[in-house]
């Protein structure tokens, strides 16, 4: 059962088949668009989606609102030393402006970033700095089906071969994401992290963690890897964040906030080019772009988040929606993670072309039929066209995501996405693709407008 009860509730929008036809056509077939009295259960992210806690919203009321040297900068940066052990701290007000301070201080152009799989924001701000995402996933990650329990692994063979290599003085710096978002939720093991690390300092290339869901990769290590089944998800993350140089994180995952981050390093002149650029963009250096109540409502929920009572029925809800998934007919990434579930909408929908993108037909059709909002991950993210829309790149996999916001639904909430899935697999055939009207450079998925064409157009 859950480990909380229910102290405030918030109405759901429930709304018409009719009313959603227009609302899609409004937005041009863009779900980041809808607006959200227009979605039932929203599922496009578990990003600042949250519920807070009765601890955490008491921490808000305590918050320092001094511009200097508040007390709730101390109270976080304690917090966050204790569990990281970097010796310089600093906070932003989310994942993507730590990547952005992080990146524009460390890269070059033309340099090189490694990964186990960097997620869209992450590969935004290297690439805006002139340097190359190269992602290098493990084998096992190729096989949606496969039950390995560490599919979220970098690919070790290939991070040592790129070292060793013609590449490898470009090489700046290599990112372990926590769980491995793009790579379907999976976690990654503790001796893949540690052989990275190994290979990292070989070879002179510093290792930050993408730690936005550490502790959920943690629980995950708990579970699965032989010599952790002992420990603490708190000492497995402890242990995690020590193998790495550094870190940067979006506290709106396992912070359980709805805004803020932070970026850790041991390095102190990189720790003092990034404070003084995060100062001149984001904010002082000990509030970062932040409310001292979010401070100390993010110090508040990284406490919280390594509870095992609390990360037992994160894992569980994730496997009961799972569950339901299956018996829908939809197959789905692997073993399930806990943060999102990943839809093989190309399987379910093998009629529509990757240039139509089964995987935004997929999302689409899940909030025609069910209120449901999801994101898609697959060709329209990862693919390419010209001009003509002919397709150039396709992604491997036409996914759906479904992001599970943390203590927000209920079971009863999830057997409705299961259900509305059922009835979309029963006339699945009847699905039709997309075209692109118009899209941006990049983070396309973000702001492109699309219309609908003919089954098997």
């Amino acid at each position: 059962m859950e480990p909380y009860r229910i102290k405030v509730v918030e109405p759901i929008p429930v709304t018409t088949r009719q009313q959603r036809e227009a609302a899609l056509k409004r937005v041009n077939y863009n779900l980041f668009d809808l607006r959200a009295e227009e979605v039932t259960i929203d599922l496009l992210t578990d990003s600042g989606t949250g519920a807070l806690s009765a601890a955490q919203l008491a921490a808000g009321m305590a918050g320092d609102e001094s511009y200097s040297g508040s007390r709730s900068f101390y109270r976080f940066h304690e917090t966050v030393t204790e569990l990281t052990g970097y010796a310089h701290i600093l906070p932003a007000h989310q994942g993507r402006a730590a990547e952005r301070v992080l990146f524009t201080t460390l890269l070059e152009r033309g340099d090189l970033v490694l990964s186990n799989t960097h997620f869209d924001t992450t590969r935004a701000n290297v690439e805006l700095n002139g340097a190359e995402a190269r992602d290098l996933p493990c084998p096992e990650a190729k096989n949606l089906d496969s039950t390995d329990p560490f599919k979220g692994n970098i690919d070790l063979d290939a991070l040592a071969r790129t070292l060793s290599g013609p590449d490898g003085s470009r090489v700046a710096v290599v990112v372990m994401t926590i769980t491995n978002n793009g790579g379907g939720g999976q976690p990654v093991a503790m001796e893949n992290l540690k052989r990275t690390a190994a290979l990292c300092r070989q070879h002179g290339v510093p290792l930050f963690l993408d730690a936005a869901r550490f502790a959920e990769n943690a629980w995950l290590v708990t579970r699965h890897e032989q010599g952790y089944r002992d420990r603490t998800p708190r000492q497995v993350a402890e242990e995690a964040f020590r193998l790495a140089d550094g870190c940067m994180m979006s506290a709106k995952k396992d912070g359980i906030v709805h805004i803020g981050g932070f970026i850790g390093t041991n390095d102190p002149e990189l720790a003092q080019k990034c404070e003084l650029l995060l100062i001149a963009t984001e904010g002082f250096a000990t509030y970062g772009g932040l409310a001292g109540r979010d401070l100390d409502m993010m110090a508040q929920g990284l406490t919280e988040v390594t509870e095992p009572t609390y990360l037992a029925e994160r894992a569980e809800i994730a496997s009961h929606l799972a569950h339901r998934v299956r018996a829908a007919g939809v197959d789905i990434v692997e073993p399930p993670g806990m943060h999102a579930l990943y839809l093989n909408a190309g399987r379910l929908l093998p009629h529509i072309a990757p240039h139509r993108y089964p995987g935004h037909a997929l999302a689409c059709q899940l909030y025609l039929e069910g209120g449901i909002r999801s994101a898609e991950l697959g060709s329209l993210y990862l693919g390419e066209e010209d001009e003509h829309g002919n397709p150039i790149k396709s992604a491997p996999y036409e996914l759906v995501r479904l992001a599970l916001p943390r203590r927000v639904y209920t079971r009863s909430h999830y057997d409705h996405v299961g259900e509305t899935l059922a009835k979309i697999a029963k006339n699945a055939d009847q699905v039709y693709g997309f075209r692109i009207t118009d899209q941006s450079p990049i983070l396309r998925h973000f702001r492109a407008t699309l219309e609908p064409v003919p089954i098997r157009g």
